[in-house]
């Protein structure tokens, strides 16, 4: 492969990569916890757009639980995301190891 072909298919990826970013974060993700007593919906910027909580999720004596259900809907949300985004990124690099690229 010579250099203006190397150069050219780098150009290329750049561009899918750029495509690729804006879709995801066009993107929601959506996570629950507690069989649903906690669901989360995040962007593709891992920002929470959407939060509900359940009334039986509410228990004054015991707030520590309900924090720790908001914890585990926002982590399988932004997993999910991540997934997402390795996803894409992998069929544009089809498993290139680029130093500086997020997830590698």
């Amino acid at each position: 492969m010579d250099m203006q072909q190397m150069i050219r298919s780098m150009q290329k990826m750049q561009t899918q990569m750029k495509k690729t970013q804006e879709n995801l974060q066009s993107q929601s993700f959506n996570a629950e916890a507690g069989g649903g007593a906690v669901k989360i919906t995040i962007n593709g910027n891992g920002e929470v757009t959407e939060l509900k909580i359940a009334p039986v999720a509410v228990d004054a004596s015991d707030v520590e639980a309900l924090e720790d259900l908001i914890m585990a809907a926002f982590n399988e949300a932004i997993a999910k995301k991540d997934s997402a985004y390795q996803e894409s990124v992998g069929a544009i690099t089809k498993g290139l190891k680029i130093p500086g690229m997020p997830g590698f």
